[in-house]
């Protein structure tokens, strides 16, 4: 790992304690834990335990003196109507037409996660052109999300299903960027179901978004009115509405380019 390098790890309670202690015996500081909170957890079909709703990321960095690395603050903050982004995500399981599924309609991988959860690790901590390398590739959703945001991307896999699976899903993603413009619309009416959008539609996208920043004083009022009725309990929080919030990651990675890039002129 690059000195600047971050390193994300996801478990349950069966084994992200034992990985959290192994990573800090070898070095590694721990910047967060996330807690991805599922909207929509399986069961616990015997009765015997809560229903097991949550996993647990570590995000962390290759020593304590690490610095340099990515953390986009004001783009996320930004994104989230002027408020810190939170460690507790709450995204639904991957689910519909988003799930992997062989020729006899069975699941492809046991724990394919959600897109939403790796676009919003990317975008929280890395930028356009950096390279993303994922040890346990299994059917590729770090692979294809990365690809879309504009990071380059290596992945390892063992198992020969996981794998081709993969493939054949990123070069799905590919052949789907460069196809005619009714393909890139189609794809992008399917990011209601936290599908991210082609880089043409996110470029559409990130224009509408820069009209609505423009927009922001008109909002202000609007703003503090949501503020005071969340205070008098009459509103949720924003991270509590629940989805992978498509919109605002969009506008996090137009933000983020905009901090790389300085002001204009």
């Amino acid at each position: 790992m690059k000195p600047s390098a971050t390193l994300w790890v996801i478990g349950s309670y069966h084994n992200i304690f034992r990985v959290g202690a192994i990573m800090q015996d070898l070095g590694f500081w721990v910047l967060n834990d996330i807690v991805w909170r599922k909207t929509n957890p399986m069961p616990n079909f015997r009765g015997r335990r809560f229903t097991n709703a949550h996993e647990t990321m570590i995000w962390a960095a290759r020593d304590e003196k690490a610095k340099g690395y990515t953390f986009n603050y004001e783009a996320l903050k930004a994104a989230n109507e002027d408020v810190q982004a939170r460690s507790d995500w709450l995204i639904p399981l991957c689910t519909g037409e988003e799930r992997l599924k062989g020729d006899d309609g069975k699941k492809v991988h046991p724990t394919q996660k959600p897109e939403g959860l790796l676009a919003r690790v990317l975008l929280s901590s890395s930028k356009p052109g950096d390279l993303v390398i994922d040890p346990f590739n299994g059917t590729g959703t770090t692979g294809a999300v990365a690809k879309r945001l504009g990071r380059r991307y290596i992945g390892f896999e063992r198992d020969q299903t996981y794998a081709t699976a993969a493939e054949a899903r990123i070069a799905a993603d590919r052949a789907a960027a460069g196809g005619h413009a009714g393909a890139v619309h189609d794809r992008a009416r399917r990011a209601a179901r936290g599908v991210l959008r082609t880089d043409r539609a996110r470029h559409d996208l990130a224009r509408h978004q820069t009209g609505r920043l423009q927009e922001a004083p008109r909002r202000a009022g609007a703003r503090r009115r949501r503020h005071h009725a969340r205070r008098q309990g009459r509103l949720d929080p924003p991270h509590r509405r629940g989805g992978a919030g498509l919109g605002r990651l969009q506008r996090l990675d137009l933000l983020a380019r905009r901090d790389q890039e300085g002001p204009a002129g």
